[in-house]
């Protein structure tokens, strides 16, 4: 599938509203892709594909979960989640995509998670970052950006983890771990 094959198809998959989200992750990540130092088609790719299963119904997503032996303990939080590891499937299963930092890419941009390479971040850092995206803390992560991943990164799930304490949700463990390894990234940059 070429990649205008792929984009007609994930468009198809979702309300106009998102594909123009869609569309701004992936011009974000090119840059961010471009300023960093890392493989912008790449980071393209991940970011045509990182809501291919957003708009599926939650049921479908909680049957692949479980079928497919995703991490089961997702089931027990926001099915918010539920898109990005389904994606990941998606992408690999239905779309060709067998590059496994793209799939993580994919599978991790909206938990995070310790250990997260360049691309990884880049895709996260895009999704909350792009142009469309209006929210309390963006102009912050917008420019932390300019001159550090890690700190945007850090102040966007530092945004999620406020947001989800003030609306009395849980946070996914993972969220919190990527949050903490983020901090001692820079930490150790520092030292």
């Amino acid at each position: 599938m070429n990649r205008e094959e792929m984009i007609e198809s994930v468009k198809a998959q979702m309300p106009e509203r998102r594909w123009l989200h869609v569309q701004g992750v992936m011009e974000t990540s090119v840059e961010l892709a471009k300023r960093f130092g890392s493989d912008p088609e790449r980071a393209e790719l991940a970011a045509i594909l990182h809501d291919v299963a957003k708009y599926w119904p939650t049921e479908r997503m909680g049957r692949i979960i479980r079928e497919e032996q995703l991490p089961q303990e997702l089931l027990e939080y926001d099915k918010e989640l539920w898109h990005a590891p389904v994606g990941a499937l998606v992408a690999e299963r239905d779309y060709g995509v067998t590059d496994p930092e793209v799939l993580d890419a994919i599978r991790y941009h909206t938990s995070g998670r310790i250990g997260m390479t360049l691309l990884e971040k880049i895709v996260c850092l895009a999704d909350y970052m792009e142009p469309s995206r209006e929210f309390p803390g963006v102009n912050k992560i917008r420019t932390e950006a300019e001159h550090s991943v890690e700190k945007a990164l850090l102040a966007g799930f530092d945004s999620t983890i406020t947001f989800l304490i003030e609306k009395g949700k849980r946070i996914f463990p993972l969220t919190v771990s990527a949050r903490n390894d983020l901090i001692r990234q820079l930490q150790e940059a520092e030292e």
